[in-house]
């Protein structure tokens, strides 16, 4: 069974259709991709699944449970964690305080406990600062735990978004363009850091990105939208290879142009044949 299922998801803002009949399916363990040229419907799927959005029509399943229209908290008591393309970061707190807030689902005090400082809420919330500072020398952060959010480098900001989307203790987790805005370098690393979330903490990623590179190189499995439709899915081999997508990416013209192209360097490679022949 699928980790996360839609089925016939539909999404309608007025007259506008910004996702139409998509049908999905991820797989436990797997590193997929959601791309499309701008305005696809990526972000507005990502907020369906996430809480922020309720589906016009259509069912979605998480580890086999209904989360269409649940509100965010639900779906993340659910197991799902999320960044954004926007990073969202509690700018004026410290990179410690920020991860304790993802952790915030997961704390079984009430707010009485709190308020009489009772010795169990003591002790969670010691576990809770313990684990924080293990995720954050998991992302690399280790050495930033005091450091306002708003004063890390904008590479470190992005880790520290993964780092409280873990904190929540996610089963699949959303990354709306996790390289957005990176160096090479930042790129390679972050990279790096998504394998690693997936290989040693079994966790399974779904991503939006538009660098083609990142997507080609991290993806098992790539579904493609244009327009609020799904036109394609495969393996990258797959996705690379389908004209509907470089129709989508490089318009009409351009490719009918590969596709000529193409043919005549097959006629070519026909025709030396049959004079070698």
């Amino acid at each position: 069974m699928a980790l996360l299922e839609a089925r016939k998801i539909s999404k309608q803002f007025g007259g506008l259709a910004a996702v139409r009949d998509l049908d999905l399916d991820i797989e436990k363990g797997m590193i997929a991709s959601l791309i499309g040229p701008n305005g696809a419907g990526k972000t507005t799927f990502f907020n369906m699944v996430s809480g922020f959005y309720k589906p016009t029509s259509g069912q979605m399943l998480l580890d086999g449970k209904e989360i269409g229209g649940l509100r965010p908290n639900r779906a993340t008591a659910l197991g799902l964690g999320r960044t954004f393309q926007n990073i969202r970061l509690f700018s004026n707190m410290t990179a410690l305080e920020n991860v304790l807030v993802g952790m915030n689902c997961r704390l079984k005090s009430a707010w009485y406990d709190a308020l009489l400082r009772t010795r169990s809420m003591m002790r969670e919330e010691a576990k809770a600062r313990e684990r924080a500072q293990e995720l954050l020398a998991y992302v690399g952060l280790d050495g930033k735990r005091e450091t306002l959010a708003k004063n890390l480098a904008y590479g470190l900001q992005r880790r520290l978004e993964i780092a409280r989307a873990l904190a929540t203790n996610p089963k699949l987790m959303l990354l709306d363009e996790p390289t957005a805005g990176m160096n090479p370098q930042e790129t390679v690393d972050a990279m790096a850091l998504i394998k690693r979330v997936r290989d040693e903490l079994d966790i399974t990623i779904l991503l939006i990105e538009h660098d083609m590179k990142v997507v080609m190189s991290i993806s098992e499995y790539i579904t493609v939208l244009d327009y609020g439709a799904k036109i394609a899915e495969g393996t990258p081999e797959q996705v690379r290879a389908n004209p509907k997508v470089i129709e989508a990416y490089l318009g009409k013209g351009v490719a009918a142009g590969i596709r000529r192209a193409k043919q005549e360097v097959v006629a070519e490679t026909e025709s030396e044949e049959d004079g070698t022949a």
